[in-house]
């Protein structure tokens, strides 16, 4: 059993954070925020319909560079995560997350939703601060609906229109 002194405590709640501002980096298009919470060497593993194939990107530029060219300002993004079911090992630790997304693509006139279980890993890198090592998850399922067919749909607000594309 893992051991629950207050510095195990802590470590939890650092690796919850670092998830959530992942998530928070990625629908807020913070990039250099995003990059902050991968390590150089990362891996993000997206089974995601949506994009066709499984999605592997190795190394942390060229998750941060797909991220960017494929979820800015035309999309609008929200990813909620919770349920955590974290190990940790030293310098090292697991993280299973129940997480549900939400894109809405104004461009092409599409809404994207679904849900999976991330599966995680993470190191305690040199400078102390715990960063994502591997990332990814299979599709519990994904859905997609046409905006041509909710006639009533509004979007009243957009954070991203207004940005320069």
């Amino acid at each position: 059993m893992e051991s629950r002194t207050l510095d195990h405590l802590l470590t939890l709640e650092d690796i919850r954070q670092l998830k959530y501002r992942y998530l928070r980096s990625v629908d807020q298009k913070a990039w250099d925020d995003l990059a902050d919470t991968l390590t150089a060497d990362a891996v993000a593993d997206y089974g995601t319909p949506a994009m066709g194939n499984r999605l592997l990107l190795t190394g942390r530029i060229a998750i941060v560079t797909f991220m960017r060219e494929n979820l800015g300002p035309g999309l609008i993004s929200v990813h909620a995560a919770g349920q955590p079911e974290i190990a940790v090992n030293g310098d090292t630790a697991t993280g299973r997350w129940a997480f549900t997304d939400l894109i809405i693509a104004t461009e092409y006139r599409v809404v994207i939703q679904g849900a999976a279980f991330y599966e995680d890993e993470y190191a305690r890198d040199s400078d102390g601060t715990w960063r994502i090592s591997r990332t990814g998850y299979d599709r519990t399922y994904e859905a997609t609906l046409s905006l041509d067919d909710l006639p009533k749909f509004r979007l009243t607000s957009n954070r991203w229109a207004s940005v320069d594309r």
